[in-house]
């Protein structure tokens, strides 16, 4: 174990390292594109007979869980330490957007994505089960948090929109994932739950997580209120995100809503009225140290993932058709959502194109792939899932900051 954590952690440095030096690209997005030469140059010297380092990076990889470690560990410390800069009044201002794409616009994209999948599947020639393409629109219709706090960090938005999709990401994965825990509980048992179970499950993954999320933050919130010591209130919020992701998971509650409720109590309560100026800066400067690091790992292992994956023409051309139509499912949600909205306040021009461009996927649709059962269904979406999230973030998230100068500068 400490051979793997010593080789990405070393591997990861240098790619970011690269990045800055010689790339200059937005930092995750930079750091994705070398692991992705990487892994190009290794299967290049690979084909050319020399196959030992791609054998031996691959063999390192293989012995990630992907899965368990996004959606157990990194999440819950990337989505505190996001939501620890979201001002609480702006999300009650732009609540009735921010929950209407994180619920209502999920299930929505789920179902446009799963038929649009089932028919554009057998166009290519592949016999993949409808309950399957909603699998595959449940992992990928939620907008990545990491993904989309990464590339507005740069981009000049309003914020109202900011705002909505900041929000919409941080909370629409508790949505995704019941959905997508129901479908793949359909797909393994071939049974259909009933409405009072599914929303027992809603309640207790996405509320349940809400309200112990509350619960630990403002805990810990009193407890860095009582004393004076900036060492020992970070490591407050350290152990808060360690114990309470842990503790959620023994619960059987949405870790990651947990966390996103608990940052947004730290970095509003805390922030104002238990810390002092210096705490704020040692508490900000740590967790803006996690949050690029685990950044960066985490974005070199979604580049270096192509060295385990199968590809062909075929799943390129038809992820580059499912990434086409991902987008007008996104069109469908913002839309209705924005323009419902627009009967109470302004809402500024441009808004549906900057959300509908604006919603990255990331490595939460990855992870979700990864958790499919074996199989050739499997194996294909994954594929499908990898590429998508491919495009979604080199495409959109390195020009979102030119769609949103385009709205800003509008008359």
């Amino acid at each position: 174990m400490l051979e793997l954590v010593a080789a990405f952690i070393c591997l990861t440095t240098l790619l970011t390292y690269l990045n800055y030096r010689f790339i200059g690209l937005p930092p995750t997005i930079g750091v994705m594109v070398t692991a992705l030469f990487f892994s190009l140059l290794l299967q290049g010297l690979s084909v050319i007979g020399y196959p030992g380092l791609e054998e031996r990076v691959q063999g390192l990889m293989s012995q990630i869980d992907f899965n368990d470690l996004l959606m157990h560990w990194m999440l819950s410390f990337l989505l505190f330490a996001g939501a620890l800069h979201v001002n609480l009044a702006d999300l009650r201002s732009y609540r009735w957007p921010i929950g209407l794409l994180a619920t209502v616009g999920v299930l929505i994209a789920t179902v446009v994505i799963g038929y649009l999948a089932h028919w554009i599947f057998a166009l290519f020639g592949w016999h993949v089960s409808l309950l399957y393409c909603l699998l595959f629109g449940a992992l990928i219709s939620p907008t990545d948090p990491i993904a989309v706090l990464g590339a507005l960090r740069t981009a000049n938005a309003s914020k109202p929109l900011k705002t909505t999709i900041v929000g919409e990401s941080l909370f629409n994965d508790g949505t995704a994932v019941v959905v997508f825990t129901v479908l793949l509980g359909i797909a393994q048992l071939g049974e259909t739950p009933t409405a009072t179970e599914t929303a027992i499950l809603f309640a207790r993954e996405a509320i349940g997580g809400a309200l112990f999320g509350g619960l630990i933050g403002y805990v810990t919130y009193r407890m860095i209120k009582s004393i004076e010591q900036y060492q020992v209130e970070v490591m407050l919020t350290l152990a808060l995100v360690i114990g309470g992701s842990a503790m959620a998971y023994e619960l059987h509650v949405s870790a990651p809503i947990a966390m996103v409720v608990a940052g947004l109590i730290i970095g509003n309560l805390g922030r104002n009225l238990a810390m002092n100026d210096m705490t704020r800066r040692y508490l900000d400067g740590f967790w803006e140290l996690i949050d690029d690091m685990l950044n960066a790992l985490l974005f070199a292992l979604i580049g270096l993932e192509l060295l385990l994956l199968p590809f062909s023409w075929m799943h390129l051309a038809a992820a580059g058709v499912l990434a086409v139509a991902i987008l007008l499912s996104r069109l469908l949600t913002v839309a209705p959502a924005i323009l419902m909205l627009r009967r109470w306040r302004t809402v500024p021009r441009g808004t549906v194109r900057v959300l509908t461009w604006g919603g990255l996927r990331g490595g939460v649709s990855v992870a979700l792939a990864l958790s499919l059962p074996a199989g050739t269904e499997r194996d294909l979406l994954l594929s499908i899932t990898y590429i998508v999230v491919l495009s979604s973030i080199l495409l959109q998230g390195l020009t979102i900051g030119r769609v949103v100068r385009g709205v800003t500068e509008q008359p």
